[in-house]
């Protein structure tokens, strides 16, 4: 498939909204407006030849005074109707080039374990997994 991959940043919130078929629930203004304007979050977003959204990627730098920085997948999602065309692996191959463009050390990203097709986009992606982790969370909603 060819695809443009284009990294969005403050003042694009409008391209946001023309992609939000492709996120799980509709962008929130306030909230990708502060996305857009920090500059360790990034978000790219694939387009198709005909201009139209095809899939996105976002990724959040994180540092640690003892280790350096390194890139957090945050998420990905490619349209439906695109998905096994090789977005997904270029959106996250895009990623990982813009991490080491940042200097970036490495880059993480957690999946659930029967995902096959998310751990199949990340290993052509060039991403080994590790052994077994737990992931542990706060709901601080309440």
């Amino acid at each position: 498939m060819d695809i443009e991959i284009r990294h969005l940043g403050p003042g694009d919130d409008a391209a946001v909204g023309a992609a939000a078929a492709l996120f799980d629930h509709p962008p929130k203004p306030a909230a990708t407006r502060r996305f857009l304007e920090e500059s360790t979050h990034h978000l790219l977003i694939a387009y198709d030849a005909s201009g139209e959204p095809a899939g996105f990627v976002t990724g959040v730098e994180t540092t640690h005074p003892d280790k350096g920085t390194e890139m957090f997948l945050y998420e990905l999602g490619v349209d439906e109707s695109r998905r096994r065309q090789g977005v997904g692996s270029a959106l996250v191959s895009a990623l990982a080039a813009l991490a080491r463009q940042r200097g970036c050390y490495g880059m993480w990203v957690g999946t659930e374990e029967d995902n096959v097709a998310a751990r199949r986009t990340y290993e052509r992606a060039g991403a080994q997994a590790t052994p077994s982790q737990v992931i542990l969370e706060w709901d601080l909603t309440e």
